[in-house]
């Protein structure tokens, strides 16, 4: 979609971090936008952000809700008479151990990390047909070919987004529509920040201080990459030079590259729980 002057694109997880930014972005490239989250505060926030005379509309959608989801892709075409492009990006995670995490917990992060992201494509499929171009961008991770410890809700929805995106490349190959399967490395947002996690307060914070220092893209820059994805047609976009690393990592190592991470982690944990005791 070489020209996105005049699309309309809907997005969600759009109240901050990559959503926000997707958002202010889009809306300078002269796109009309249906913005959606379950922050209602923070999309009011982003929406005050926006330049140029585009023509915006504000949901309130939890994307875990497939019956929600349906009804926003009804009324954004209802309110916007089309829709072109589809951004599924709603994102949260938890940083427990598959021992420790409650399976109360997982579902969380699984409903809409991958559930959100299956609902929003097929609610929205049937009008992006109507169009005579139009685009699936789906947000996966390094976290859809790479698992790293402690996160493993997040690992397994993000690698089934990628292997969603991947089946619908193959079977819309001859469509209308382009998908994209998006894979961001570390990226300066509050995700850790709004995890769940079984850790106490202090602990947590540590986290949130140490991805912080190895996150090495903001969110902003990571708007820019995908948005360049989008208009090539790109069917997988790595974000981050990161991204870029682990990618060849991975290819090179396929078991002793996650060997070597689970063992450092493991590694730095005891140690930590050493000093704590």
């Amino acid at each position: 979609m070489k020209n996105l002057s005049g699309k309309v694109v809907a997005l969600t997880g759009a109240a901050s971090g990559i959503g926000r930014c997707l958002a202010i972005q889009l809306a300078d490239k002269g796109c009309h936008l249906a913005l959606a989250d379950v922050d209602r505060k923070g999309l009011e926030e982003t929406i005050a952000l926006l330049s140029g005379n585009t023509k915006v509309s504000m949901y309130i959608v939890d994307v875990a809700d497939k019956d929600r989801v349906y009804a926003w892709a009804e009324e954004v075409v209802a309110d916007h008479g089309q829709v072109d492009v589809i951004i599924n990006n709603a994102g949260v995670a938890s940083t427990t151990s598959i021992e420790d995490i409650s399976y109360q917990d997982f579902d969380w992060v699984f409903n809409i990390v991958f559930y959100g992201v299956l609902y929003g494509t097929k609610a929205f499929l049937p009008y992006l047909r109507l169009r005579p171009e139009a685009n699936i961008v789906n947000i996966s991770s390094v976290n859809g070919f790479f698992p790293f410890p402690n996160n493993g809700p997040y690992n397994a929805a993000k690698h089934a987004v990628k292997g969603l995106n991947q089946t619908l490349i193959q079977e819309l190959r001859n469509t209308n529509i382009r998908v994209t399967s998006v894979h961001p490395g570390g990226i300066k947002t509050n995700i850790v920040r709004n995890s769940r996690s079984a850790d106490d307060f202090l602990e947590k914070d540590k986290k949130v201080k140490e991805f912080d220092k190895v996150a090495g893209t903001t969110a902003e820059k990571a708007a820019s990459i995908i948005i360049g994805g989008l208009v090539k047609n790109r069917k997988r976009q790595l974000v981050g030079k990161d991204a870029v690393v682990i990618d060849l990592l991975v290819r090179m190592f396929p078991q002793g590259f996650s060997d070597l991470v689970g063992f450092a982690v493991g590694r730095k944990d005891r140690k930590s729980r050493q000093s704590a005791g």
